[in-house]
């Protein structure tokens, strides 16, 4: 299967596809990613999926398609901003209409599919707001502790970058967010990372200690992690 081709399990009209596919220029869309130039009848630059020094990536105007001779990658313009840009199907499909001012049908589900996405999406939701409240405890501890900030200076970086990239700082001692989360044995502290729980005697203590911390974020901008080092 091509990347980018639509799956039963979505539930949106191909109809749909193919109208929203008219609509769009794959050249324009992989464009805004790749240097492109004109070569004949297509447009060829570095492939963004693999390595490269000389372009044997191709964009065909004509067929609305990518293929890189290079590492064999081909797709439509859906296909490319999954495989580049790490969106779901659904998301680059939205992503698009909302691009050339189409609406997405409602997809088809049942009310049980219906209701384990509303679930799944709300304990997304609750993790997402914890790993939130965590980088901005980090954030916060950051600017009160000089040994931190000395060491991000010693290494090039300034407070401005501290701040663009959201870096934060995890104090030492084994139950530092038991102060920022009330509740420490919520689940879904251990879910999102945070906390670690020993098995045998169910004790729990911070993951990370003493450690300036990187928020890991999706492609919508959301905290789904951390790196600390």
């Amino acid at each position: 299967a091509l990347i980018g081709e639509n799956s039963p399990l979505m539930a949106i009209p191909q109809s749909f596809i193919q109208e929203l596919l008219s609509r769009v220029d794959v050249v324009d869309i992989v464009g805004k990613y790749v240097q492109l130039k004109k070569g004949g009848a297509n447009f060829m630059g570095l492939c963004p999926f693999h390595g490269e020094k000389s372009p044997s990536f191709s964009v065909s105007p004509t067929k609305q398609f990518f293929h890189c001779f290079g590492c064999g990658k081909n797709g439509n313009a859906i296909g490319f901003l999954m495989e580049h840009a790490g969106m779901t199907f659904i998301e680059a499909v939205k992503d698009l209409a909302q691009q050339t001012g189409m609406v997405v049908p409602e997809e088809q589900q049942s009310p049980e599919d219906r209701a384990k996405a509303a679930a799944a999406k709300a304990k997304q939701d609750s993790l997402s707001d914890v790993l939130e409240k965590a980088g901005e405890a980090y954030r916060d501890q950051l600017k009160i502790t000089p040994h931190a900030i000395d060491y991000l200076k010693g290494r090039g970086l300034s407070g401005q970058i501290a701040k663009r990239f959201g870096l934060g700082y995890a104090p030492e001692g084994w139950r530092s967010l038991a102060s920022i989360f009330p509740k420490y044995d919520d689940p879904l502290l251990a879910e999102s990372g945070l906390v670690i729980v020993n098995e045998e005697d169910d004790k729990r203590y911070d993951r990370f200690r003493d450690r300036i911390m990187f928020p890991i974020r999706n492609i919508k901008g959301e905290c789904i992690g951390f790196g600390g080092r």
